[in-house]
């Protein structure tokens, strides 16, 4: 091997090594579940973190959502996750959590937003 393929090659593994290390949270995903949602109401998940945005699905209480850990504010809930039950619910409160869903049952998974009050770590 000459000098110069040693070289790209180990650029090659440094590049990709730099860009999987930046992904730390890209796969991961943290289960929560609709809760406390009123009788016979469902929460809706909507395309932007907005009570007025469109309306991509509609959960009961106890179906359990995959989030990608991102909520407005900051907030990361893969972050939290260590904390009792309780506080994470209070730290989402107020926010918007994304979710990984499949609004239509196709196959075709999309991100949507869920607002804090009616989701619970699973």
């Amino acid at each position: 091997m000459t000098i110069r393929s040693r070289i790209a090659t180990a650029f090659a593994v440094a590049s990709l090594t730099l860009v999987f290390s930046g992904q730390s949270h890209a796969t991961v995903f943290a289960a929560w579940q609709v809760a406390n949602v009123p009788f016979g109401d469902t929460l809706n998940v909507r395309k932007y973190p907005s009570g007025t945005s469109q309306k991509q699905a509609a959960y009961p209480n106890g179906t359990v959502l995959q989030m990608t850990g991102r909520c407005t504010g900051g907030v990361n809930l893969l972050d939290i996750a260590g904390q009792p039950a309780w506080k994470q619910q209070q730290t989402v409160r107020y926010r918007w959590c994304e979710v990984w869903h499949d609004p239509a049952k196709n196959g075709v998974f999309v991100t949507g937003w869920a607002y804090g009050k009616y989701i619970t770590p699973f």
